[in-house]
């Protein structure tokens, strides 16, 4: 999935670069790892779950996903007047 619509980054990118960092990586340097940077910020919260997803030893493919559904439901939520 995209996590970040300004970059185009996916999940599975974001996760390879965690993977391959010798220790947890900074926000920052995720997205140097990508040739990025950041944006308008809105993927930073999905990216940092997924990172902390990874450190806890949860299921990368899948955490991810549901952490995607869980933003875009609170947005829908926060959006509604």
């Amino acid at each position: 999935m995209i996590v970040c619509s300004c970059n185009v980054l996916s999940d599975h990118q974001v996760r390879s670069a965690v993977a391959n960092a010798a220790r947890r990586p900074r926000m920052s340097q995720i997205y140097a790892c990508l040739g990025s940077s950041a944006q308008c910020g809105r993927c930073a919260r999905t990216i940092k779950r997924i990172m902390d997803g990874l450190s806890a030893g949860m299921t990368p493919h899948i955490n991810a996903s549901a952490l995607l559904l869980r933003a875009a439901a609170a947005r829908r939520r926060n959006s509604r007047c």
